[in-house]
């Protein structure tokens, strides 16, 4: 959590220009509202002046029409100074929740385009928290400060300006507290930014602890660990707790200090103010004016303070949010993309070699050709570098040695999306989204019909699963396919592969979590599907692989055996040993059952 504990300057110029760079759309609301805002100050300002002249030149005089007169226009600027008041509120936060709309758009498409790599080294907790907390964060900047801050500096200002006009020497006693308040707003600045600190880890925290523990909950349940989660997360709540009660402890010094010297400020006044009305120097109105305005005066120096926590903790998010928008994104489309004179669905590896740290090697000298509508099974012990293959043959990462081609041409001279669009990928670890069997499978592509998707659900057997079903293809899917099994789920993504129809399809382990009865109706699908296709599987049973034109063996990120089924059993190699292991298994299994 080092990241949130940073928080950097209180004020960057830098990050300010780049945030202020968000209200460029809305320039002309911003202006508005900046106007309306000092209308709004210099409304504020009209009520003790007001007040001087009716009690100084109608209530001493007994002039009752001149005072309803001035009542009159006290309630009008009363009146004008709520509805302005209420367009600025309005427009304004409209305005800062269409600059955080945009902020998120921004954020959330910047990720869809970063590499692989980044959501290795990057927990999903934090990167929830930047689009969500973090721009949260910036919304307050954007709706009660930016533009608000100015009004309370124009009503310090033009208060101090009316004091020092309506008695020099009056608001000289008025402005004596001034350093004592300069001092506590210090000491509380520097209390307050600690205190920060202390909040803003304890809520990235809590994001990350809760992100994990939900997705894990049935690992959390099946091992009866709830107690224990529950204490570490009490443990956190608590910190989190403590850290903002601390903060309510600071503001609840703050700002009765700051009332405490308005009030000395109001006795001063008073104590000289009286003295200057019994020496005739000073009208009853004017000391009554300067005791308004007094109380005035402190107003805006409270709100300076919360503004300063506001601009703090908008530095903070901005600092993170930045720095997520600065991430490079590793693989990306060249300049000038090559158009491969042939789509025959042809992969080549030539001597690839890939860490995913440096000099760590994942795959080394890996050269691998899989001609046009050839079926290659790629088999290997766990960490061999099977799927690191599948990764490069995508371009979800770009190799460190050698060269991989589709089609002739390497996968980093394609267009990024024209190339990923070959491809048909059904994953060990399938991931469904919220919404219907069909949509799933279509993926948003408004292009393939609704007869296309039946056609793929029947092409992978799945139709038998969904006659069963009360909405058919139009059966609610719940977050991440809870409410289907892995068997389920897997014949959905071998026909949201196969809807796309791919040049090349790419099966990643997809049949290693399925029962033996969904098996045998992937396997007899596969027989369908595979025909005038490339593709590529990754096996872990060695059964669904026996009619591969040909098997690769990895192992320790180098190819060492290639051939069919049978002409790699009668090596005796890996191929034969990986073979008589799973053999053994099945048959203890079977024994077993």
């Amino acid at each position: 959590m080092h990241e949130e504990e940073v928080l950097g300057k209180v004020y960057d110029g830098r990050l300010m220009k780049r945030l202020l760079a968000y209200l460029s759309p809305y320039k002309l609301v911003v202006a508005v509202s900046f106007v309306l805002v000092l209308l709004v100050s210099a409304l504020k300002l009209v009520g003790p002046i007001l007040t001087k002249i009716a009690i100084d030149d109608y209530i001493a005089v007994g002039d009752v029409p001149g005072l309803n007169r001035i009542a009159l226009v006290y309630v009008l600027a009363l009146v004008a100074q709520f509805v302005i008041a209420y367009f600025q509120v309005y427009i304004m936060n409209m305005a800062g929740q269409r600059v955080m709309a945009d902020m998120r758009r921004e954020i959330f498409s910047h990720l869809q385009r970063l590499h692989s790599s980044f959501f290795d080294k990057n927990p999903v907790g934090r990167l929830v928290t930047r689009v969500t907390t973090d721009v949260d964060a910036l919304n307050e900047l954007f709706t009660s400060g930016v533009v608000t801050i100015f009004g309370d500096i124009f009503m310090l200002v033009g208060i101090m300006g009316v004091l020092i006009y309506l008695d020099w020497r009056l608001a000289l006693v008025t402005f004596a507290v001034l350093p004592a308040l300069f001092a506590v707003t210090m000491i509380f600045k520097r209390r307050v930014r600690g205190v920060y600190r202390k909040v803003r880890t304890r809520i990235a925290m809590l994001n990350a602890f809760i992100q994990e523990n939900v997705i894990g909950m049935t690992v959390v349940q099946l091992f009866q660990q709830e107690e224990r989660k529950f204490e570490e997360y009490s443990e956190l709540n608590r910190q989190h707790t403590e850290a903002h009660i601390e903060s309510i402890l600071h503001y609840s010094v703050f700002y009765p200090v700051v009332e405490v010297l308005s009030a000395v400020a109001i006795a001063l006044i008073v104590w000289y103010g009286g003295g200057q009305i019994l020496l005739g120097a000073l009208t009853l109105g004017g000391l009554v004016a300067f005791i308004q305005y007094s109380e005035k005066f402190f107003r805006p120096i409270s709100d300076l303070s919360e503004k300063f926590n506001i601009l703090q903790g908008a530095m903070a998010s901005s600092e993170r949010i930045f720095g997520l928008l600065d991430a490079e994104d590793e693989v990306r489309t060249p300049d000038e993309p090559a158009t491969p004179e042939r789509r025959d669905g042809s992969v080549e590896f030539e001597n690839v070699s890939f860490a995913y740290a440096a000099d760590d090697w994942v795959l080394r000298d890996v050269d691998l050709v899989v001609h046009p509508g050839e079926m290659v099974a790629i088999v290997g012990h766990t960490g061999a570098g099977k799927s690191t293959l599948m990764g490069l043959l995508m371009r979800l990462y770009d190799v460190q040695q050698g060269r991989v081609l589709v089609d002739g041409v390497d996968v980093r001279e394609w267009d990024l999306e024209t190339l990923r669009r070959q491809f048909g990928m059904v994953l060990q670890d399938v991931h469904l989204f919220s919404g219907t069997i069909a949509s799933n499978i279509r993926l948003g592509d408004t292009d393939i019909s609704d007869e296309a998707v039946a056609a793929a659900a029947a092409a992978v057997n799945l139709d038998e699963w969904v006659a069963t079903l009360p909405r058919g293809l139009d059966e609610e899917v719940k977050e991440r396919g809870s409410s289907l099994s892995a068997g389920q789920k897997q014949l959905v993504s071998f026909a949201r592969a196969l809807v796309h129809d791919p040049k090349i399809l790419i099966l990643d382990e997809a049949t290693s979590n399925v029962d033996t009865h969904t098996e045998i109706l992937v396997r007899e699908a596969l027989e369908r599907l595979l025909e005038h296709r490339t593709s590529i599987v990754i096996a872990h049973r060695l059964s669904t692989i026996q009619k591969a034109d040909r098997i690769v063996v990895l192992h320790k990120g180098r190819v060492r055996e290639v051939g069919t089924h049978q002409e790699l059993l009668a090596e005796r190699g890996i191929y034969y040993k990986l073979y008589q292991l799973q053999y053994k298994e099945q048959e203890i299994e079977a024994q077993a059952s």
